[in-house]
Order: C-alpha cells, then structure tokens, then sequence
C-alpha cells in the first residue's frame, strides 16, 4: 500500500539564510499514529505546515495522498485536519458555531449528524452551546480538534495536543486518538511528553536541527537502541572496583553500596552469568538485584545530544 505522506529531499531555508529544514524523507503509513519527536526549535512545526500547504519549500516535494502539496494544493489539503500548538478561535462564538463553520470552510455541506458525532466523541456535546471563552484550557483545545475533524479529514495534525493539558484530560485524549485510528484516520502527532509517544505511537520519528535523525517502529527502537541495566545491591559496601571485573565496565555507586552493569539487549550472551561468577571470586556479595531497561525518553535524549 502506498504511504498517504510522502516527503522527498525537503529543505527549507529563510530568507536570512537560515536552514530549517535539510533534505528531509520520510513516509507516512496509511493509518497509523506517527510520533514526531525533537527539541525546541528542531523543525517540527516548520514540517508540518509544509505538509499542510501553510509554509512554502525551498526544494524538495510532498505528496498527501497522490496530491502534490504545492501543483494540487486543494486536493491535499482537503485530506488534512491540522490542531496547531497555539490556540486560535473565535472566543464569542458558541462550540456548535465555531465548529460547524470550520466544515463550511472546507467547502462541505451542512452535515448536523457528523459534528453532533464529532462532539460527542470529544465529550462536548453538553458544552455545544457554551461560549468558547467559558471554556477550560482542555476543552479548548478539544475544540480545536473538532474543527479539525469537521471536513472528514482522512490525516489528522496534532501539533503539542496536549500542551497545557492536566494528566486526566491528557489520557482522556489518547483514547479519543485510539478511537480516530479505528476509524481509519491517521494520526501524526508533535510532542513534549515522551511517555505520549511511548503511549501512542505505531512509529517514531526523531528530528534534530532540521534532520531527521531516525525513522523507526516504536517496539524495534526500544529493542534496538534500549539498554538493560542491572543494579546489584552489595551486602557490604566496596571502595573500588576490583580490576578483575574490569571488562564489565561496571559503575559503583549509592557510596559504594551498589553496583550498575549495563548490557545490550540485542547482544547473543548478556554476561551476566559469568559477570556473577566472577563477583563470586572476587569475593563480592549481594543481597539483591533488579533489572531495568531504559525509556523512549533516555533514548530521546542519547539521539539528540549526539554529535
């Protein structure tokens, strides 16, 4: 099946020669939630509005589902719902107004039946009649969404969608992307909370000063970059690390009361056995140990503080 994004040799530069954007290629799957990750100023919102037609390229193309962003700007965008990061409404119109103008917008027929589906998916429909400015910062931006989703978008921007959001409304919002994914929607999402990724995301990708750095399922990152940590808890505190045990390259810490060895998950033999073994003989003991593996988070970071 073809990729409904396709994004070929992308750059954007500014007028003042600043870059943005560098040779970017990256394909979007058909119905699925794609996390864009990246530091503050990385290129991320830059990408999106290219995609959505609002920023122009330098050189490069993109296709939205067989349209030429820039040759069939209309064909593209009417496949594209955008939720930018910032908050933009009218604040006197009522939820019911607002929403169904943004279908009209769009160029669509009235459809009363969808936007009642639309807002009573996002829990909104006892608010259709409120005010947007009585609304909470949530619902605000749940309402933002519902504009989004007014034309029938088959591509669905969310760009920081839960910025300012507290931790219940935050979940509640997951599960109305989970619901847009079963309807087939596909969903591409920019965000801060590494666990949203960690959460949501089918696939991952990782910008970094206007590169992408990474294209990768979320399983097949954490396995192939994510590192096993085993922490052993000494029964008697050690002052050094006996050379012996050097080819374990092990971390004594908590004041020389526990020892930190890191292996690879994808190694054929993780040494622990023998790393045991040899703690044995160098007379070491412990009276427990755990296991961890590390976050999207600590992968995030080790990707974007490379060189």
């Amino acid at each position: 099946m073809p990729p409904i994004i396709s994004v070929s040799n992308l750059s954007k530069t500014y007028g003042s020669g600043f870059k943005a954007l560098d040779n970017i290629n990256l394909e979007i799957r058909r119905g699925e939630i794609f996390a864009l990750l990246g530091p503050n100023g990385a290129g991320k919102t830059t990408l999106i509005s290219i995609i959505c037609g609002i920023a122009n390229l330098s050189r490069g193309s993109v296709t939205v589902g067989g349209y030429d962003i820039n040759k069939d700007y209309r064909g593209a965008r009417s496949l594209i719902g955008l939720v930018p990061q910032e908050l933009h409404t009218d604040a006197f119109e009522s939820v019911w107004a607002t929403v169904s103008f943004s279908r009209g917008l769009f160029g669509k027929p009235k459809n009363p039946a969808h936007i009642e589906k639309v807002l009573k998916d996002l829990s909104l429909w006892d608010k259709k009649d409120a005010k947007i400015v009585t609304l909470s910062g949530g619902m605000k931006r749940r309402v933002m969404i519902a504009k989004a989703l007014s034309h029938e978008p088959q591509i669905l921007f969310l760009d920081e969608p839960t910025a300012g959001v507290d931790v219940e409304l935050r979940k509640g919002m997951w599960e109305v992307m989970r619901t847009l994914q079963a309807s087939g929607v596909t969903i591409i999402l920019t965000t801060h909370y590494i666990e949203e990724a960690e959460e949501m995301a089918d696939r991952i990708g990782v910008i970094n000063k206007g590169e992408i750095v990474l294209v990768e399922d979320k399983a097949g990152l954490m396995q192939k970059l994510g590192k096993k940590q085993l922490k052993l808890h000494l029964q008697s505190k050690i002052d050094a690390i006996p050379a012996a045990l050097a080819p374990y390259n092990l971390e004594l810490s908590d004041q020389g009361r526990q020892l930190i060895y890191n292996y690879d998950t994808q190694g054929e033999r993780t040494g622990i056995t023998s790393l045991l073994g040899d703690l044995r003989d160098a007379g070491i003991r412990f009276n427990d140990l755990d296991t961890s593996q590390s976050s999207l988070e600590d992968i995030f970071v080790s990707l974007v503080r490379a060189p």
